[in-house]
Parts: C-alpha cells; structure tokens; sequence
C-alpha cells in the first residue's frame, strides 16, 4: 500500500514506520524532522495547517514517481501518529490545539480526497487513570473499550475528542476509520535499560494499568488495520498480554485493585489492559514479551 504516515519520527512512529515498510509498504513520512531511514520519503509538513495536509496528502512521494507520467499516486491509507506526546511538554492549551486541530486536518483532507482508510493514534490516558491528579482506578477490570473515558488533562481531552472527529467522519463519509488506544510504548532498547527497574518496583507501573506495547508489535496492530476493511469506525486497545511487572495479575489485584470489580475471569498473566478486541477481530498475536528479553527475578 501507498501510506501516509504523520508523526513518524517519534518513539513510536520510527518503529511502526520501520515495521511497515518491511511488510512491503511504500511510506510518507510527514513530520518536522525527517525519520533517516533508508527507502524512506519524508516531507517536513505541519499537521496544524489545513492547507499543508490537503498538500501533502495529493503530492508525489519521491522523484521516481515523476517517472511515469501519470500524474500523482494516489495514498490507500493514512496513519497518524503526529500530536504533542504527553502533558507538560507543551502548555496544556497548545497540547490541545495541536492534536484537535492537526486531527482535523489530517481527517478532512483524507475524506475529502476520497482515501477510505485512516488509522489514528488515540492514548490509555482517556481512561483516565495516567494523568489523574491523585490516584484513581478503573471502573472494572480488565479495561475494555467500553470502559468510561474520563479525561481531566489536555492530553487526554484531545485524544477523546479525536475520537469523536473519527467517528464523526466515518458517518459522514463511510471511510474505515480506526483509532488505537496505544499503551506505554516500549522501544526494544527499553528492556535492557527500563524493564529490570519495573519488574520488581511495581507502583513505577500503575498509571499504565502495570501493561505495555512493544513498539514493534504496536506496528503489527497497524498493519493488520490497513489489511483490515469494512468494520466502520472502531476503537482498539494496543496492549501485550501479559504484565509489564513481575507479579501475578492475583497478586496485582490483592495489592492495587481489591476493591474494584472483576469484569470476568484472567489468566495468571494477562494484562489488566484488555487487547481482546484487537485479536478477536484483527487477529493481533504478540510477538515480544518481555520474557523474550529480560530474566524473570522470580526464577
């Protein structure tokens, strides 16, 4: 496929660019700083302009394209990964305006250019839990994606209404429109210079509900959405199975979540971050445990 790919420079989006060009696609990089990569386009573009995305979204990807004479290609697909990553690395109101105004962007130059797939970055933070003032825990575990979104930072506000501009252009338009609620994004380095200190100092792991996304299985999950058509505007979690700590999810819920309600039984392993949904109607197999890079302290 011929693919858009916003914010591809970042910590995640280097690894899923990555990811999907070694599954065969042809990519766009569009970003403020250009992902060195080799056989990779990139164009330096501002999601916040409605004008650069309509743009970027109809322009050649590289100069063999000129090559034969048929004008501009048209992009299968768009993934947008471009936005302020988190709180308190931009004001809490240019955090906003960034990510609602280059969601926007991104969505109606797509739709109105007739690209009929868009996969989007939304964020775990929209439960709730990440950025809280406090603590707070979830309504139920394991997290579904019908748990209550309740945001009370700029990040999470922004994500959330990105989901509702999604929904709003897939009735609109028809468009297959997907968002990904990623969870913590763990770059492979990250086992060896993070993962020892996690393992054993759970409470670090709390505001991610003690789960992670290996970057490169984040990658798999957006490959299977663009190979995925038909399902309308959808929500996936993006989590591994297991937990990102070397406790048992009944040991987990013992000591942090005895007073919260069981949505059903879970395995001695499994993620509190539900991923179900994402394998049942993608067909999401995780491929890097921690457990393939990191020694258990248990054993």
């Amino acid at each position: 496929m011929r693919i858009l790919f916003t914010g591809g420079s970042g910590k995640a989006g280097r690894v899923v660019v990555r990811y999907l060009m070694e599954q065969g696609h042809r990519v766009l990089n569009v970003d403020k700083v250009p992902l060195d990569l080799p056989g990779l386009d990139n164009l330096n573009a501002d999601i916040t302009d409605s004008g650069q995305m309509f743009n970027a979204l109809s322009a050649y990807a590289g100069f063999d394209e000129l090559e034969p004479g048929t004008g501009v290609p048209e992009f299968d697909a768009v993934v947008h990964f471009a936005a302020v990553p988190r709180i308190l690395m931009a004001p809490d109101n240019e955090t906003y305006r960034v990510n609602v105004m280059g969601t926007y962007n991104v969505m109606e130059a797509a739709t109105k250019l007739g690209i009929r797939k868009i996969i989007f970055a939304s964020s775990e933070t929209t439960y709730g839990i990440c950025f809280a003032d406090g603590m707070r825990k979830p309504e139920y575990i394991p997290l579904d994606e019908e748990h209550p979104v309740v945001p009370e930072d700029s990040y999470a506000m922004s994500k959330v209404v990105n989901e509702v501009t999604g929904r709003s252009f897939h009735q609109r338009t028809g468009a297959d429109i997907y968002g990904i609620r990623i969870n913590n994004v763990i770059a492979p380095e990250q086992y060896e210079t993070d993962f020892p200190t996690w393992l054993v100092n759970p409470d670090m792991r709390r505001r991610n509900f003690f789960a992670y996304i290996d970057a490169r299985d984040l990658g798999q999950i957006v490959d299977l959405c663009l190979q995925k058509d038909g399902l309308g505007f959808q929500i996936f979690n993006a989590s591994n199975d297991d937990h990102s700590v070397a406790m048992t999810t009944s040991d987990l819920i013992e000591r942090y979540y005895a007073d919260v309600p069981l949505k059903r039984q879970m395995g001695p392993e499994e993620t509190f971050y539900s991923n179900r949904k994402a394998q049942e109607m993608l067909g999401f197999r995780q491929q890097h445990s921690w457990r393939n890079y990191v020694d258990d302290p248990r054993n």
